[in-house]
């Protein structure tokens, strides 16, 4: 362990360049430089970055699949439509509102990532949320329980967050077992999130909202064609991924073979521009998963995953559920410190190590801490970081204490809840 100060010190400086990102550095630019420095100062080899390569190519362009996917959806005014029908189901009751909200954030979450909920999703909200005049507490009660969801409604499917497909891979865990295993963690994680979400800002919410400045949700769908046949595309992408995992096809060759014949929909229907959406795509993350993953191979290097294996053996003598409950909850406090992307994969690779039985529980522990645990700190994913990007960009500013005071208090109780509920449906 005494040898991690200075692949710590590559570590920290990167990841201080991927949050402030100074003169308008980009995540991607930051990642791989930080991984140049790792290289020439002998960190890391060759070698060890094709391994990377070869842990984080399906996940990181399943990733991109899934964004380009959303964005000719949210070009098409799928989740305008979505968010409009919310509000209308409330009837103007402002806590029914909230509750939905939240739901459709982790419908979201669930199906279109937890990064797609946070980059498209939450200025939708904000938008109506203005539309209908909501004062600034109300507004912030919203914007925050939004981020919060995004987060903690990314389990339930394999690709509904970069770490699920990392540790999926790793562990070769299939992708009706995984589903099979975390649906009912993730019910517990939306359930108690909402609750607790609902009992934190009750005091903020409004009784009522007038919702005649609202426009009718069906005026939102700018070609009703394209709307229809995207609900079929949706589906035929979500039923390759499970049928493909039995041949052993990568999820990323439905999400971006989806993302391509949405892409040409949108073109052929004239709800998209083809080169426009790729251009502005989120390619970026690419280098970023490659780069940030490389630096974090020169901690593995030095000892870091051997120490963090044996705390995850040493946990075993409290038993089969302390042992999960132990290694979610360290997985979500490295999540927090150190971001959630490098956590997933030094948890994976120290679950591995170990060498004990049921592996794959801790593994499903792992995903839950790095979904939930990075709640606690501004930059503990890269969802979060993106979030609040996003809301400086609307005028909505939050600040850093504001921030970790709310996911302080939040991320523990429903941590622990999703956790016991992994440990019992096990």
């Amino acid at each position: 362990m005494s040898g991690l100060w200075l692949p710590g010190a590559v570590f920290l400086a990167t990841l201080a360049l991927v949050i402030w990102q100074p003169r308008g550095l980009q995540i991607g630019t930051s990642a791989v430089l930080g991984a140049g420095l790792a290289m020439l100062l002998g960190l890391v080899s060759l070698a060890d970055v094709w391994q990377v390569t070869q842990i984080v190519w399906d996940a990181t362009l399943a990733f991109i699949g899934i964004i380009v996917i959303s964005m000719v959806l949210d070009e098409l005014g799928f989740f305008e439509w979505a968010a409009i029908k919310m509000a209308h189901w409330s009837n103007g009751n402002g806590h029914l509102m909230f509750i939905y909200t939240l739901l459709l954030g982790a419908l979201v979450a669930a199906f279109f990532a937890n990064d797609g909920a946070a980059l498209i999703l939450t200025p939708i909200i904000l938008a109506k949320m203005r539309l209908l005049q909501l004062n600034l507490k109300a507004l912030l009660a919203f914007a925050l329980a939004a981020g919060f969801i995004s987060d903690a409604a990314s389990l339930p499917f394999v690709f509904s967050n970069l770490t699920n497909i990392v540790t999926v891979n790793y562990f070769d865990i299939g992708f009706w077992e995984y589903a099979s295993v975390m649906w009912l963690p993730n019910l517990v994680a939306v359930a108690v999130s909402v609750l607790l979400l609902w009992t934190l800002f009750y005091r903020d919410l409004p009784k009522r909202i007038d919702l005649s400045q609202l426009k009718p949700a069906h005026k939102a769908i700018k070609n009703t064609a394209m709307f229809r046949w995207s609900l079929l595309v949706l589906a035929l992408i979500f039923i390759g991924m499970g049928v493909g995992d039995e041949f052993g096809l990568p999820i990323s060759l439905f999400a971006l073979g989806g993302a391509l014949v949405l892409l040409w929909m949108g073109q052929y229907f004239g709800t998209c521009k083809v080169w426009m959406t790729l251009k502005i795509a989120p390619w970026q993350i690419v280098w970023f998963s490659v780069g940030l993953y490389v630096v974090v191979w020169g901690l593995k290097n030095a000892g870091l995953t051997d120490w963090l294996a044996e705390s995850v053996g040493d946990f075993a003598a409290w038993g089969v559920t302390a042992q999960i409950v132990a290694t979610g909850f360290l997985s979500a406090v490295l999540s927090a410190l150190m971001n959630n992307l490098p956590t997933v994969m030094l948890m994976d690779i120290a679950i591995a190590q170990t060498g004990q039985a049921g592996q794959t529980a801790l593994a499903y522990a792992n995903v839950i801490g790095s979904n939930l645990g990075p709640k606690m700190t501004p930059w503990g994913s890269l969802a979060t970081l993106l979030w609040l990007h996003v809301l400086m960009q609307k005028g909505v500013a939050i600040s850093w204490q504001r921030y970790m005071a709310y996911g302080l208090l939040l991320t523990p109780p429903v941590l622990l809840a999703t956790l016991l509920a992994l440990a019992w449906s096990m």
